[in-house]
Order: structure tokens, then C-alpha cells, then sequence
């Protein structure tokens, strides 16, 4: 979904510098719908996730980098709405 993301904000930025407002609002729109989804299964799988950020230095490995990049995706959610 993230990279799926990427191509539908890639199709707006296209459209927007055509000059194609409508186009635009349906990259931004389903960008949107497809980060905040990401979000959603990221939350799933630190719910059911068999370890813990104490289990050592795989936990607050995994934990950390995809808590920073899940920070960055719900940022850009914010981003991507106040735009549309």
C-alpha cells in the first residue's frame, strides 16, 4: 500500500502540473485512503505482534523504524487532507 501510495501521489503531481484540478483531487483522495490503510495494518500488527520493543535489539529495531515511518505516514495523512 505504501508504494501503491506512491504512485497515486506521482498520478497528482502529474495532473497537477497539467493543470487537471479533478485529476489532482483523485490522486490526493486515494493517497489518502491508501496511507491511512497502511496505518490501520501497521496499528494490527504491533497489536498482535509476538514480541515486544524489550525483546532485545530485534524488538526496538522493528519498533523504531517502523514507529518512525508510521509517524511519517500519519504526518503526511494530515498533509494530504488539509491539501485536498
Amino acid at each position: 500500500m505504501d508504494l501503491a501510495s506512491g504512485v497515486t501521489i506521482t498520478y497528482a503531481h502529474h495532473a497537477l502540473i497539467n493543470g487537471n484540478r479533478t485529476n489532482t483531487l483523485y490522486g490526493f483522495i486515494y493517497s489518502t485512503l491508501l496511507i491511512a490503510l497502511f496505518v490501520v495494518f501497521q496499528f494490527l500488527e504491533y497489536r498482535y505482534a509476538g514480541f515486544t520493543i524489550t525483546d532485545g535489539v530485534y524488538g526496538s529495531t522493528f519498533y523504531s523504524l517502523t514507529g518512525l515511518h508510521g509517524l511519517h505516514m500519519i504526518m503526511l495523512t494530515i498533509m494530504l487532507i488539509i491539501c485536498t
